[in-house]
């Protein structure tokens, strides 16, 4: 059976119209804490940190470098990234001879993930391009069983090298997706030799990172661990698989991705691919049983919707099309609005949320201000004697991009630990957010000389932290600094 035409134009119009509405929505806040993480990192370049591999800092650095004071120019190749994934999702329905509506459909509920379009196309960050470099790895095994070129292996292990710089999960398809294909074919998937020579390029690949892990003490393993917690905390195993399926798209997403699953399993017409239908089962078990975050599995999405508009698209009549439509339009919205749609007026005084990630895009700026004010006032002195701490990575990387001219910024959070101590030199130390009573066993003196306030009246992680001046340092900072190391996000 010929494999049909690539709808190009009306795909390519749903890309545009996903990156348009990112693009509208871009810059309406600011920099999320992370990506001014990634950017702080991309400063201090190496082959490996506490919480990821090196490749986002890298993208972020450049984005910084090439957009310093655009927020959307950072944000550009997330944008760019949920375009192409939209394409290569209508591109897999294809290579299961989908004709222009599965194409479309599939293409359609890539756009309308709230996580694919909004969680993960709204800011730079791992999971964004991990999800992305999933989708395109599931994309080249499904055409590989098509058309059996192990160029298409080849290629799809050389996408997995670079994720591979991104976050460690893809490993975890790969290994499911192999005992699945023994288990129900293709049998000979394990048998082909570029598979294993792009393997070995993506193993080879991890070497510097994994010697950085190494001499570190892995802490890796320790951040996995603080996930666990995470998500135990945000409802655990219980919560995991609702909030994946909320993620895919309550409406269209999430039936499309049980339907697929089923379809995959199932569909006489689709059996060549069954091994994957049993790797989207066994990817999600591991990640489920494992604590990890929910949207993991979203790169085993569009696999999942473009086997059920393949199919959807055989069985549903004329009759149901427009039902169809009006289910795209309302999932639409509803991704939309995971987006900053509301003006930021909107959460003034309203209860802190920790789950309301849009939160913590605003406020930086001012964090940075209320820093720079509580140092200006001083004396001279005293500002040549002064370092800077804060409890948090992300306060550090705000300071480190709003205020420069300030003394450079140190964390014991996650991975700005990693980025050094204190000067020794400094006997003074502004010290951002923690308490009086934990800071009293590492200083003789602590007075308070102000707090954070972010301008809105909004309740985020940030609003209301205590600025510190922290005299008579009990130790060295080489004897201290290991205490002031915590993985959490928090100090305490």
């Amino acid at each position: 059976m010929a494999v049909p035409r690539f709808a190009r134009l009306p795909v390519c119009l749903v890309a545009c119209a996903a990156m348009v509405v990112l693009l509208a929505f871009g810059d309406r806040y600011g920099y999320h804490g992370d990506e001014l993480y990634f950017i702080a990192a991309g400063r201090h370049l190496d082959w490996g940190y506490a919480d990821q591999p090196p490749l986002l800092p890298l993208l972020a650095l450049l984005m910084d470098s090439l957009f310093p004071d655009s927020v959307m120019g950072f944000r550009l190749p997330a944008v760019l990234f949920t375009g192409v994934g939209v394409v290569v999702a209508a591109l897999t329905a294809r290579e299961l001879r989908g004709g222009t509506r599965a194409q479309v459909m599939a293409a359609g509920a890539y756009a309308c993930s709230p996580f694919l379009l909004a969680g993960a196309g709204h800011i730079l960050a791992t999971h964004m391009v991990d999800a992305f470099l999933w989708t395109i790895i599931v994309w080249l095994v499904v055409r590989w069983v098509r058309v059996r070129d192990d160029r298409v292996l080849l290629a799809a292990t050389l996408v997995t090298a670079v994720d591979l710089q991104v976050k460690f999960l893809i490993p975890v398809f790969w290994v499911i997706a192999l005992l699945a294909s023994m288990l129900v074919g293709p049998k000979d998937l394990v048998r082909r030799p570029l598979l294993w020579v792009g393997a070995a390029i993506a193993v080879a690949s991890c070497v510097p990172t994994l010697l950085w892990q190494v001499a570190n003490g892995w802490p890796q393993l320790e951040m996995n661990r603080i996930v666990a917690d995470e998500v135990s905390y945000a409802g655990g195993r219980a919560t995991f698989l609702p909030m994946a399926l909320e993620q895919a798209g309550y409406g269209v997403g999430a039936v499309l991705v049980v339907l697929g699953v089923w379809w995959l399993l199932r569909s006489p017409r689709l059996r060549s691919y069954r091994f994957l239908g049993l790797t989207v089962l066994g990817v999600t078990a591991v990640f489920w049983l494992s604590s990890g975050r929910p949207y993991y599995v979203g790169g085993m999405f569009a696999l999942c919707f473009a086997a059920s508009a393949v199919e959807l698209d055989r069985v549903l009549t004329a009759r149901w099309r427009p039902a169809v439509v009006v289910a795209y339009a309302v999932s639409a919205l509803v991704a939309v609005s995971w987006l900053p749609v509301k003006p930021i007026s909107a959460y003034a005084g309203e209860p802190y949320d920790p789950m309301n990630m849009e939160l913590e895009e605003f406020g930086w700026p001012q964090v940075a201000a209320n820093v720079a004010s509580a140092y200006a006032g001083l004396d001279p002195e005293q500002q040549a004697a002064t370092t800077i701490v804060t409890e948090t990575y992300w306060q550090a990387a705000a300071i480190e991009k709003f205020a420069p001219s300030l003394p450079e910024a140190h964390s014991g959070g996650r991975g700005y630990w990693y980025f050094g101590a204190p000067p020794e030199d400094a006997p003074l130390t502004l010290f951002v957010g923690g308490d009086r009573e934990k800071l009293a066993t590492f200083f003789e003196r602590v007075t308070l000389l102000g707090t954070v306030d972010n301008g809105h009246e909004v309740n985020n992680d940030n609003q209301g932290a205590p600025i510190w001046l922290c005299e008579g340092r009990t130790a060295s900072w080489a004897e201290l600094w290991p205490s002031f190391r915590h993985m959490t996000f928090k100090w305490w």
